[in-house]
């Protein structure tokens, strides 16, 4: 069994939406829900969802990520600017952002690379199938579960309260 101190996402480090570099090594000890997010996708209004869940539970230990991706139909056609900006005025979104990445293939991100291969999807499959797919990881850096783009953040509440 991984322990927190040698987790591997804690491993990582993402860019920030206004560029910062973070290491997930911040996020320790905190339940994480890792979602890739696209702008003008049908399943954009998961914003709301997420936000909620981060209003909701931050204080509790939960942590939303948000990582925005143009793979599925160039849904996120937008910069950094513009994605933050409709995320903050269409939805309110305050939990963190990332900057735009790809999360399959050949330059997928490294946290997308392990995330997609500890936590299969249905069949097995590796590749994210679609935007709003989201990763559940526990307090102690493991990954629990992966949750399909039509899971609705409120479905998962039940889920992400079991590991608060």
């Amino acid at each position: 069994m991984t322990t927190q101190a040698s987790a591997p996402i804690y491993d990582f480090s993402a860019t920030t939406i206004d560029g910062k570099s973070v290491s997930l090594e911040t996020y320790k000890g905190k339940v994480l829900l890792i979602v890739n997010t696209a702008s003008q996708c049908g399943f954009t209004p998961q914003y709301k969802g997420l936000q909620g869940l981060h209003e909701q539970y931050a204080d509790k230990g939960l942590a939303v990520l948000g990582f925005p991706c143009n793979q599925f139909g160039q849904q996120e056609p937008g910069n950094a600017d513009q994605i933050q900006t409709f995320c903050e005025t269409t939805f309110g979104v305050s939990f963190p952002l990332f900057e735009k990445i790809e999360v399959n293939g050949g330059n997928a991100h490294p946290l997308y690379q392990y995330l997609t291969e500890t936590a299969p999807g249905i069949f097995g499959t590796k590749n994210v199938k679609w935007n709003f797919t989201k990763f559940l990881v526990d307090r102690n850096g493991k990954v629990v579960k992966r949750y399909p783009p039509t899971a609705t953040p409120e479905a998962i509440a039940k889920d992400i309260q079991g590991l608060l």
